[in-house]
């Protein structure tokens, strides 16, 4: 069965971007991945956290999340090689369409006045990103089973260059931007 997210794209979004961008059909912009990491700098000693952590991330994504090690000791950070200082889990095809659709159909309505996600987040590339402070707003997360509170960040990449086309996109999606940014 095909996400409601994908069948949306096809159905809707993408015929309204070829119209408004007067483009071929093979340049009209879509979503290739979505990043979801969270940085671990307040948790690297504490392996019971880290792994509550990744739990959470996998629970969220519905795949499993990745930790990430540093490269190299850095004194003035008090990291030594091979600390974990990051977990992150990169969605693709139905996982990712599943993932925005939950994002801005359930989450990004549940946190507490919530005016939209800034417009400024796009990085001259045709990529977003944006953060949030906490984990709560999923439904998936039993408050119970949270160590600590941790937020994430939240990269969509898309196909396109440009960032119009690519808040064009978006929002087309449904992704919820203040007013008077873009």
């Amino acid at each position: 069965m095909q996400s409601r997210f994908y069948e949306k794209y096809n159905n809707d979004i993408k015929p309204t971007l070829q119209k408004e961008l007067n483009t071929n059909k093979m340049l009209i912009p879509k979503l290739e991945k979505i990043v979801i990491s969270v940085g671990t700098g307040f948790a690297m000693k504490d392996s019971k956290l880290i792994q509550n952590i990744q739990d959470t991330i996998s629970l969220l994504a519905g795949q499993k999340a990745v930790v990430i090690k540093s490269k190299k000791s850095i004194a003035g950070f008090k990291v030594r090689e091979d600390m974990p200082v990051g977990i992150k889990v990169t969605l693709r095809a139905s996982k990712m369409y599943d993932f925005l659709d939950k994002l801005i159909s359930i989450a990004l309505p549940r946190v507490k006045d919530f005016a939209g996600v800034n417009a400024n987040g796009f990085d001259g590339k045709g990529n977003y990103n944006f953060g949030l402070t906490e984990q709560l707003m999923f439904p998936e997360i039993n408050y119970d089973d949270i160590i600590q509170t941790h937020g994430m960040n939240i990269s969509i990449i898309t196909s396109t260059d440009d960032d119009k086309e690519a808040f064009r996109l978006l929002e087309l999606f449904g992704l919820p931007f203040t007013k008077g940014n873009n």
